[in-house]
């Protein structure tokens, strides 16, 4: 079990990055982006660029405080990738294809770390006779 957390750190850590650098592209270069159709978060380029940063730093440093093995890292780490879901969600029009893949990454994140057990992981001592 204590492989998933590991699993979902080290997820967190690269979602984090790709975040970061999906950020700074629409900051920098408004125009990397284009819109496609009619949607209702329709928000600028810049904007989106901004929440994905500091999302992407976010989710970056829970996912090494993951590796802790600490209970409050892994509901911070869920909490933020239910966050991050959400917000690529909204950000579908934009980038589709990119998008589905991050949410995906979101989902074994929040899989792993709600499958982990500190304990269960911790209960590999050699049996009492």
């Amino acid at each position: 079990m204590v492989g998933l957390a590991y699993f979902a750190g080290s997820i967190m850590v690269l979602v984090g990055v790709f975040s970061v650098v999906a950020g700074i592209a629409a900051i920098f270069k408004s125009n990397v982006y284009v819109f496609r159709g009619n949607y209702i978060f329709m928000w600028n380029v810049t904007g989106w660029g901004w929440v994905h940063l500091i999302l992407g730093i976010l989710v970056f440093l829970a996912g090494l405080a993951v590796f802790s093995g600490q209970p409050w890292a892994r509901a911070i780490g869920i909490v933020l990738a239910v966050l991050s879901a959400i917000v690529n969600f909204m950000f579908l029009p934009y980038y589709p294809i990119w998008t589905v893949l991050i949410i995906l990454l979101d989902v074994m994140i929040i899989c792993a770390l709600t499958m982990y057990n500190r304990e269960a992981a911790g209960s590999r001592r050699p049996p009492v006779t």
